[in-house]
């Protein structure tokens, strides 16, 4: 019998216990450095706080969701690369009230739909999973109306063959919260005007 096959929704402030963690383990240090906090654990707990809020980078309302028999497997955290400094915001307020310095390097780029997090859960791997999050996104893009999606894949990250699969092209490097990682870019193809 074959599987149901995978939808992919908008996310919902309800999702959080399932998006808070995975989103940390994909993101790391970079999630420390958000949150202000020093380990996964509590990186997870903060953003599994912060998820069902809006106006900001990790909201729900930046999240698509894959599901299948409405299981979560994996999710898409993106937004347009021009909201990068608004919507850090109230992280630097967060970071400013724990007495930290409140610097957040912003990752995305105007024109771009920014891929802040690509995750799938380990069960539901090698399912092309991945594959059919990042279709939404150029969905997504071009509701937005943006011409490309960029993401930045740490040096190492066994998700670029992915990524390469999928039309990304190296567009430089960047140095994030410890880490090395490459801007990848894919030009979306233009939109017919609606009729």
């Amino acid at each position: 019998m074959r599987p149901a096959p995978v939808t992919i929704r908008p996310a919902t402030p309800t999702d959080a216990p399932f998006a808070a963690p995975l989103i940390q383990a994909t993101i790391g240090p970079i999630g420390w450095a958000l949150t202000g906090t020093p380990s996964d654990a509590e990186a997870a707990e903060v953003i599994e706080q912060l998820f069902p809020l809006s106006g900001h980078r990790l909201s729900f309302e930046r999240v698509r969701v894959a599901e299948r028999d409405g299981q979560p497997l994996g999710l898409l955290l993106a937004y347009p690369g021009a909201a990068a400094e608004l919507l850090d915001q109230p992280l630097r307020a967060r970071l400013r009230a724990l007495g930290q310095p409140d610097h957040i390097e912003p990752e995305g780029t105007p024109g771009e739909l920014y891929l802040d997090t690509l995750a799938v859960s380990e069960a539901a791997r090698n399912q092309g999973i991945g594959a059919q999050l990042l279709a939404a996104a150029a969905v997504w893009a071009c509701e937005l109306g943006l011409p490309r999606l960029g993401l930045l894949a740490q040096d190492g990250n066994p998700a670029a063959r992915l990524y390469e699969r999928s039309g990304f092209v190296a567009a430089g490097h960047r140095t994030l919260a410890g880490g090395h990682y490459t801007h990848l870019t894919r030009d979306l193809p233009p939109t017919a005007p609606s009729e």
